[in-house]
């Protein structure tokens, strides 16, 4: 496929990039072809037409908040391993709810390569530890208070031992110290890991595509609903 020439591409890649801050169901999609925005071929402009005929055909889709939403801070994180076919490098993915509400999300490409899925796992748990944190600074600074810790839902069994074990094996001495913060915040109460079942992973629609049947059971779990207008 030849080079185009990628003013144009970048033009609507950036317009997606915009709608993804109220748009979380093509939060990945994005990030896939917002990777090429040097040199896109044919291939990267047919997959950003697919997506804008799919936001054409939900233009009323968008978020539901409930006004008797319980102010409980909960969350999801999960991690594609090795899922770019270029790199190898994961996707990592997660996503924050206050009560029923949808309140942030994200999909982003690890920075290095992991070397096993338990790895990269614990890479996204370390990403949304950090958001995690934030939001109860803000929720905070608004007079919304934490009795408890804050529960971050992970598919991941092992990922979730490593963050509970104050001992380091030999499979997880190469990950960087700043991953292992996650210990820290779980010794002091500010979160805590739960185990979910990867068909239960809420955030997995931010670290892959998936067949029609699936995406839309993850986007009825992300409260999102379409309205005509009247």
């Amino acid at each position: 496929m030849k080079d185009l020439d990628p003013t144009l591409y970048r033009q609507l890649v950036g317009s997606l990039v915009y709608l993804t801050i109220s748009r979380p169901d093509i939060a990945y999609a994005v990030h896939v072809v917002s990777q090429f925005m040097s040199s896109p071929r044919t291939a990267h402009f047919t997959a950003v037409l697919r997506i804008l005929r799919y936001v054409k055909g939900t233009l009323f889709h968008g978020h539901h908040f409930s006004d008797d939403s319980p102010l409980v801070l909960s969350g999801y994180s999960d991690a594609d391993w090795a899922g770019d076919p270029t790199d190898r490098r994961s996707t990592t993915g997660y996503c924050f709810f206050l009560g029923n509400s949808l309140i942030s999300w994200r999909s982003k490409k690890q920075t290095v390569t992991s070397r096993s899925s338990t790895e990269s796992e614990y890479r996204a748990l370390a990403d949304a530890t950090s958001e995690l944190l934030w939001l109860r600074w803000l929720l905070e600074d608004m007079e919304v208070q934490h009795n408890s810790a804050t529960i971050l839902h992970c598919d991941n069994q092992s990922a979730i031992q490593i963050a509970h074990n104050d001992v380091f094996h030999e499979r997880t001495k190469h990950i960087e110290n700043d991953c292992h913060f996650i210990r820290q915040h779980l010794v002091r109460g500010t979160l805590q890991l739960s185990f979910v079942s990867s068909s239960n992973q809420t955030a997995n629609i931010f670290t892959k595509a998936h067949l029609p049947g699936r995406f839309h059971a993850l986007i009825d779990k992300l409260k999102l609903i379409s309205t005509n207008p009247s």
